[in-house]
């Protein structure tokens, strides 16, 4: 699969397209780290905010920008606390 990135990244349509996806990358890779470090699961990080698996799996799997206040409670029930900051652009 790396292979295969690499090659795609070349090609200015997509890396314009996978560019426009960073932020929700960066998200969901948020997400599943706070739940990892904390050693739960998404049943238990569904179970503390009083949803279900599923909606946890979907916030994990990116494809659309959740509220503040449901990332709110993801954090608490994942033993985190929600932190927003602002960089300047172009910087990563």
């Amino acid at each position: 699969m790396d292979d295969l990135q690499k090659e795609w990244i070349k090609n200015p349509n997509y890396r314009r397209e996978y560019d426009a996806l960073e932020e929700e990358f960066s998200l969901t890779a948020a997400l599943i780290e706070a739940r990892s470090r904390a050693g739960l699961t998404q049943d238990q990080v569904a179970q503390r905010m009083k949803t279900t698996q599923v909606v946890v799996a979907r916030l994990e799997g990116g494809g659309s920008m959740p509220a503040t206040r449901t990332l709110e409670k993801y954090g608490k029930g994942a033993g985190s606390r929600l932190r927003f900051s602002f960089e300047p652009v172009g910087t990563r």
